[in-house]
């Protein structure tokens, strides 16, 4: 695949499916193996988008055993240059309550097992990552999501936990005293491995509860988590549609400038 495919990725939930008219697959050769699924490539809001389900097409896949280096790879490989990245996330304090739109500004990492670079030995750079995020995706995104009537939470710190069992209360409260907005099991290392290969990414956290441990939070089930994400799924739809369309044609953010060097 040498020509461009799609400018504009996400990467989110099986339900976002359907967000792509015109649509095909394609599933490139990465040199980290197969993504999670096939991209499906199509067009949304008048761009060429390519879809792709973080868990598989099945969600067969737990947060620690995503290949997120060749989700990544697969993207770029397309002609993505611009990535979204959509979420399901608990709320560590109540003024963030459950069915906030959260476009965090910072992350935190607190996985232990998951391949997080494609900078292995001997190849060592250090990636410039202090602001995680892409500023303009940000921007973009508070933007598409006030246009549609969702208020967005405009940043705030997220945590991403190892998987796949969600935090026990004593966890939850440790996050909420270092002052963390959210927590989620699969925004790290996707921000990451976007900067690695010189793409923007812009998160879409959307809150389905209140996490155990945090004032009335009595912790959740995944079936109360994806029954909550498919309940606001349609919002979701309407500001990725904003989101598409309002992203910029030529970059000039910088993230394709941090995109580190060998050693």
């Amino acid at each position: 695949m040498t020509d461009p495919q799609a400018e504009i990725g996400i990467i989110g939930g099986s339900g976002l499916y359907s967000l792509l008219e015109d649509s095909h697959e394609v599933y490139p050769d990465t040199p980290y193996g197969k993504a999670v699924a096939p991209l499906t490539i199509g067009e949304l809001a008048g761009r060429r988008v390519a879809f792709l389900p973080r868990h598989g097409r099945h969600h067969q896949y737990a947060p620690h055993l995503i290949n997120y280096r060749a989700n990544m790879w697969s993207l770029q490989k397309a002609g993505v240059t611009q990535v979204i990245g959509v979420g399901a996330v608990g709320s560590l304090t109540p003024s963030v309550p459950p069915g906030s739109l959260v476009v965090p500004d910072q992350i935190v990492d607190r996985t232990t097992s998951r391949a997080q670079t494609y900078f292995d030995c001997p190849n060592v750079a250090h990636t410039p990552f202090a602001d995680p995020y892409c500023p303009a995706g940000r921007r973009t995104a508070l933007q598409a999501a006030d246009k549609t009537g969702w208020p967005p939470v405009d940043g705030g710190t997220q945590v991403v936990i190892e998987g796949p069992r969600f935090s026990t209360r004593a966890e939850s409260q440790w996050y909420a005293a270092q002052g963390w907005t959210i927590i989620g099991m699969t925004a790290h290392p996707e921000a990451v491995l976007a900067r690695e290969l010189g793409l923007c990414y812009t998160p879409l956290s959307l809150v389905t509860d209140l996490d155990a441990g945090i004032e009335t939070g009595e912790g959740v089930t995944q079936e109360e988590v994806m029954q909550a994400f498919a309940g606001n799924l349609g919002r979701l739809r309407d500001v990725l549609d904003e989101l598409v369309a309002l992203m910029p044609g030529e970059r000039d953010c910088g993230c394709a400038l941090l995109k580190p060097g060998v050693l």
